[in-house]
């Protein structure tokens, strides 16, 4: 069974938020709910200081708390599938905000009461009222919204038996990890010893954030120092 990660290396990353740009057109993500977030901050002392970037998206931890909290409430709007991506149920989902409390890294957002459409305040585009959308795409107000590793993706490719691709072919793999110019994002199968992904985390010695919270997170980040 295929478990799909991320890795993202801080040490290439210069800031440019391609990805967050590409999460924000290929998911639709409204301003006051993003999916992907750039964190900048400096280290050092003057004058030998440095500008360090980290993008921050959902982790698809192995033991989610934003599951267990909603799971608590008695709402069951959150799920991991087997491929160890984690998901709301944007019709369960009650927007009480105990997912985004109970987030070690923040992620889940509430959007906005008013959100109806692709464009709040705007009247809904033809595409909209067409109906085409994932469901993963479509918004509702007051409603928890969050990365989904672009399932929308995933799933195409494993119904389409082509598992083996995804990470590899831009029709199965997440935007985001696609318009990195220096290669910083790398997706794949972490149970493939061979993959891409499984490699870059070995040779680059990747870890995990904030792995004392126990959520076992499934975003790797290659921090400054890391091996070559």
């Amino acid at each position: 069974m295929a478990k799909f990660v991320r890795v993202i290396d801080t040490e290439r990353c210069f800031g440019c938020r391609s990805c967050v740009a590409a999460c924000a057109v290929e998911n639709h993500f409204t301003p006051e709910s993003p999916w992907n977030v750039m964190i900048e901050y400096e280290s050092g002392h003057f004058p030998n200081v440095a500008r360090n970037f980290v993008t921050m998206n959902c982790m698809h931890c192995e033991h989610p708390s934003c599951k267990a909290a909603c799971d608590a409430a008695g709402f069951k709007a959150i799920s991991k599938n087997e491929f160890g991506v984690v998901l709301i149920d944007y019709e369960k989902c009650t927007g009480c905000g105990y997912c985004a409390t109970t987030c070690p890294y923040g992620v889940p957002q509430l959007n906005g009461a008013k959100v109806d459409s692709l464009y709040p305040g705007a009247d809904r585009t033809a595409y909209e009222q067409m109906g085409n959308l994932s469901p993963l795409h479509r918004k509702k107000a007051n409603t928890a919204e969050k990365c989904t590793f672009c399932w929308h993706k995933l799933e195409k490719a494993i119904a389409a038996g082509k598992i083996s691709e995804i990470g590899k072919t831009p029709d199965f793999t997440p935007t985001c990890d696609l318009v990195c110019p220096v290669q910083a994002r790398v997706f794949g199968d972490i149970d493939d010893p061979t993959s891409a992904v499984s490699t870059y985390i070995a040779r680059k010695k990747a870890t995990q954030v904030k792995k004392e919270f126990g959520t076992e997170p499934q975003v790797y980040y290659v921090l400054n120092g890391g091996d070559h």
